[in-house]
C-alpha cells in the first residue's frame, strides 16, 4: 500500500535510476541524482532536530533544486511550504506569522531575502544541506512512523481578511489524485511534461507528482518565458513535450497572440487545464492547432488537492457555450446544495461542496476559518463526514455533467435581479477582438463595470451584448485596458481591479 509520496520517488529511482527526471535552465538530474539530493537534505534536517510535522518554508526559484528541497523535508518527516521568492517581504512575513516555521530552506541566491524574514539560526542553505552524507537507515526509521494522513505540503492562498491561509494537504490526498490522473490519462514513463505554474501554486502539483509516479521527465522553464509564448512553444517542439498541465490564462495568452500559427506543436498529445474558466473560443483555437490531442478540463480549488472533477472533452462546442467541469474524480464525492442545504435538482444552481480523501486537512493554525468552510455534510448528519464548501456555483446540464456558473462572491443583486457576473463575462469573451474580460460591481454607483483587453470598440461590445444578455445585465461602464493585471497565480487580479474601478 502506498502511504507516502516518497514511495513514488523511490520506485522510479529503482526502475529508471539513470533516466532524466527533471530538466531546468541550469541542467538536469536523473532519478538517482534527485533522490540522492533529497536524502542528503533529509538527513541534514533529521540531524538538526526538525520535529515530525514541523514546517519548513522553501524559498527559491522553481527548478530541480527546489524539488530536492521539497522531498528532502519530506524524508525528514516535515511539511514543506513553497514560497514566492519575489513576493514582498511584508506579505511573506504575514505568512510566517501564520506558519511559524521551524526552518527556512533557501539557496545563496536568495539568502539576503531570507535574512529579512527570520533569524539567522533558522536559515538553512541547500548548498550546505547537500554536503551531508545520507543516513538512509535513519530516514527509513522516520518514514516507518509516518502515516498517509500526515501532511506533506502547505500551499498559501490569499485570505479575505488580508491574512494568507495555509492549506494543509496530506500524503493520501496527493496519492489519490495522482493515481486517478495517471490512470485516467494513461500516463507512462514516455510522458514528457512541461511545467507552467510556479511551485508555490497548487497547479504545479500534477507536474511534480505525475512525473515521479510514472518515471516520466519534467521540463521546468523560467516563469518569465510565458510572456513570450512563441519561445515556450518552440521549446515544446524542440524537446518533444507531449503533456502539459497549464492554467487557462497561459493557454489563452498563447492563443490570443497567434503563437499557435507560428509554431507546430502537434507533438502535444495531452493538454490539461485547471484553475479558472477556459473560454471555448480559445479552446477551439488550440483544438484547431493540435487536433489529435486529448483535452481535459479539470476543476478543483487548492483545498481539494488540485482537482475534484474532470471532463475529457468529447464533443464539439460553439464559442458561446461553456465547457463542463465534468464528473467527480475517483474517491471523490460532489454535492450541489441550495441555500437550505438541500440537494439541487438537475439544472438548478447551487454551491458545489466536495467530500473525499482529496479534501484538505484544513487551514494551518486557523481553526476558525477551517470550521467555517470544512463542514459536516448536511446530507449525512448521523456521522462525521466533512466536506469543503467551495463557494463555487454550479449546475447539472442535460448530459449529467457539472457546469461551472460562477462564484458566490461574484453574484450580485442589481435592479432586483440576482446576477452572475461570470455569465456576462462569458458573453463578452465571444465578441470579436475581445481577448480577456473581467466584470465587477460598483457598489456606490450601483453599476456593472466591464473591463476588457483587446482591439474591439466599446460600441461594438455594447451592440453585441444586447443580443446575448438581458438588458438588466448590460454593463453601465465598459473600459478598455491595455492589459488586465494578473496575480501571482496567473489569474486575473480581481482584487486589484476592484480597488481601482469598483469602489
Amino acid at each position: 500500500m502506498l502511504k507516502s509520496v516518497l514511495d513514488y520517488l523511490e520506485k522510479s529511482e529503482n526502475e529508471f535510476g539513470n533516466k532524466t527526471a527533471v530538466v531546468d535552465e541550469s541542467g538536469s538530474d536523473s532519478y538517482s541524482e534527485l533522490a540522492g539530493k533529497a536524502r542528503r537534505t533529509g538527513t541534514f534536517f533529521a540531524r538538526h532536530g526538525l520535529r515530525e510535522n514541523g514546517v519548513v518554508v522553501v524559498l527559491m526559484e522553481k527548478g530541480r533544486d527546489a524539488l530536492a528541497a521539497f522531498w528532502g523535508v519530506t524524508y525528514a518527516g516535515g511539511i514543506y511550504a513553497p514560497m514566492d521568492c519575489h513576493a514582498p517581504s511584508a506579505r511573506l512575513k504575514l505568512i510566517f506569522d501564520v506558519l511559524k516555521p521551524s526552518y527556512l530552506l533557501t539557496n545563496r541566491k536568495n539568502l539576503e531575502k531570507a535574512r529579512e524574514l527570520v533569524e539567522e539560526k533558522q536559515i538553512v542553505l541547500l548548498e550546505d544541506a547537500l554536503q551531508t552524507a545520507a543516513d538512509i537507515e535513519n530516514l527509513k526509521v522516520i518514514q516507518s512512523r509516518r502515516i498517509d494522513t500526515d501532511p506533506v505540503y502547505i500551499i498559501c492562498t490569499s485570505g479575505s481578511t488580508g491574512i494568507p491561509k495555509g492549506v494543509v494537504i496530506s500524503h493520501r490526498a496527493v496519492l489519490d489524485f495522482t493515481e486517478e490522473a495517471s490512470e485516467a490519462m494513461k500516463f507512462s514513463e514516455k510522458e514528457v511534461f512541461l511545467n507552467q505554474a510556479p511551485f508555490y501554486f497548487d497547479a504545479s502539483v500534477p507536474d511534480l507528482y505525475c512525473t515521479i509516479r510514472n518515471g516520466a521527465t519534467l521540463h521546468v522553464v523560467p516563469e518569465d518565458w510565458f510572456s513570450f509564448p512563441i519561445r515556450v512553444l518552440q521549446y515544446i517542439r524542440e524537446k518533444e513535450v507531449n503533456a502539459i498541465f497549464w492554467v487557462p490564462s497561459a493557454l489563452i495568452v498563447t492563443a490570443n497572440l497567434r503563437a499557435l500559427r507560428e509554431v507546430d506543436v502537434t507533438c502535444l498529445k495531452k493538454i490539461m487545464f485547471c484553475g479558472e474558466v477556459m473560454p471555448v473560443k480559445q479552446y477551439n483555437m488550440w483544438k484547431k492547432a493540435v487536433p489529435e490531442a486529448k483535452f481535459v478540463n479539470y476543476y478543483g480549488p487548492s483545498e481539494t488537492t488540485y482537482a475534484s472533477t474532470y471532463y475529457v472533452i468529447d464533443r464539439e462546442f460553439e464559442n458561446d457555450e461553456v465547457l463542463p467541469i465534468g464528473r467527480a474524480a475517483d474517491n471523490t464525492g460532489v454535492l450541489i446544495l441550495n441555500e437550505e442545504n438541500a440537494a439541487c435538482r438537475p439544472g438548478e444552481i447551487g454551491e458545489l461542496c466536495i467530500r473525499g480523501s482529496g479534501v484538505s486537512l484544513g487551514y494551518y493554525n486557523n481553526p476558525e476559518k477551517t470550521a467555517e468552510v470544512f463542514v459536516q455534510n448536511p446530507l449525512s448528519p448521523a456521522y462525521r463526514d466533512i466536506c469543503y464548501r467551495t463557494g463555487d456555483l454550479v449546475r447539472l446540464n442535460r448530459f449529467g455533467e457539472i457546469e461551472y456558473v460562477g462564484r458566490k462572491d461574484f453574484q450580485i443583486k442589481h435592479m432586483g435581479y440576482r446576477i452572475e457576473l461570470g455569465e456576462i463575462e462569458n458573453a463578452a469573451i465571444n465578441v470579436q477582438d475581445v481577448e480577456r474580460v473581467c466584470c465587477l460591481y460598483h457598489e456606490q454607483k450601483k453599476a456593472i463595470v466591464m473591463l476588457y483587453e483587446g482591439k474591439a470598440a466599446v460600441e461594438d461590445i455594447k451592440k453585441n451584448l444586447k443580443d446575448r444578455v438581458p438588458e438588466y445585465m448590460l454593463p453601465s461602464i465598459i473600459r478598455q485596458l491595455d492589459k488586465l493585471p494578473m496575480n501571482a497565480n496567473g489569474k486575473i487580479d480581481r482584487k486589484l481591479l476592484k480597488e481601482k474601478y469598483g469602489q
